[in-house]
């Protein structure tokens, strides 16, 4: 996957995970931490709580490790590397967080 892929990607994640803990978790805390991707750092910031911020660690490493030159959505992947509870959870995460981002975006349309 490209770098400017992974960038995106972990923007995404980041995106998807702070909706969810802000939402259903307290005592979120800033945390900043380097990533290195085909010799390339990067700087993560986030605010999450502990709970959320070992699954975006997780979900993470996962990424750093995908295989695939072109990466294929999760759900659709040939050979899946998520472990059974992280999967599930993650599902959970984006599920929520993908509906509340979308009735922001559409309500920011209609009434901008």
């Amino acid at each position: 996957m490209t770098v400017e892929k992974f960038a995106n990607e972990t923007e995404t994640l980041k995106t998807f995970l702070q909706t969810y803990c802000k939402d259903k978790h307290h005592n979120q805390q800033q945390i900043e931490q380097p990533i290195i991707y085909k010799n390339q750092t990067f700087i993560i910031s986030t605010y999450l709580c502990e709970e959320c911020q070992l699954q975006y660690d997780y979900s993470l490493q996962k990424l750093v490790e995908c295989p695939h030159e072109e990466k294929p959505r999760c759900r659709k992947c040939p050979n899946p590397c998520y472990e059974k509870p992280y999967w599930k959870k993650l599902a959970k995460i984006m599920r929520y967080s993908g509906f509340k981002l979308g009735l922001l975006k559409l309500k920011n349309r209609l009434f901008s």
